[in-house]
């Protein structure tokens, strides 16, 4: 193996989400993941602190794209609106790579840990948004509750594409959860 090995971050995460999908999140060590990628577990060290983390590793870049994305918004804009804008660049940039959204969605939902563990990256993610409302100037508990309601509606979303019979894509699916939403707060059924 030479020194340095291009991509070495993607392989390994690659190889552990083969790996977990094929034996099981459990069954899968390190030393597995390190061994199909062509690395050392020295290099897995390097860019992940456990084999848990290669299934969160991009939860700090979500968090900056929904802080972003309500930083970005026009100053116009409800609190509302500005979440549901950052919550549907969320959902396209999961959009952009579907296959291994839904593998690792999969292999968390199989497991106790890792679902606690997906519960407490979705609070990170309502927080992120909460500081960015506040930022700009939404008070509380308004900041709370469209941040909150932000993440409960991409959640909905977010299972209802995982388990959807068609290939809708989530921002899609997303924007319907929305509007369902909105029908229920107006006390409209759809018929």
């Amino acid at each position: 193996m030479g020194r340095w090995e291009p991509n070495a971050r993607g392989r390994l995460a690659q190889a552990a989400l083969e790996l977990y999908a094929e034996q099981g999140y459990e069954r899968t060590t390190v030393g597995e993941i390190t061994a199909r990628a062509g690395l050392t577990e020295r290099t897995f060290y390097r860019h992940y602190a456990d084999k848990r983390e290669v299934l969160f590793f991009g939860t700090e870049m979500a968090k900056e794209l929904l802080a972003r994305s309500v930083a970005d918004a026009p100053a116009e804009a409800s609190a509302m609106d500005v979440v549901g804008a950052a919550v549907e660049a969320l959902a396209a940039r999961l959009q952009e790579n579907s296959e291994q959204v839904r593998l690792r969605d999969a292999i968390v939902s199989a497991n106790a840990e890792l679902r606690e563990r997906e519960l407490i990256k979705l609070a990170g993610l309502a927080d992120a948004m909460t500081d960015a409302l506040r930022e700009r100037g939404t008070p509380e508990p308004a900041a709370r509750l469209a941040a909150e309601t932000g993440i409960a509606l991409f959640k909905v979303a977010f299972a209802r594409w995982i388990d959807g019979p068609d290939q809708s894509a989530l921002p899609d699916v997303l924007r319907a959860s929305t509007q369902e939403l909105w029908n229920v707060l107006a006390e409209r059924t759809p018929t």
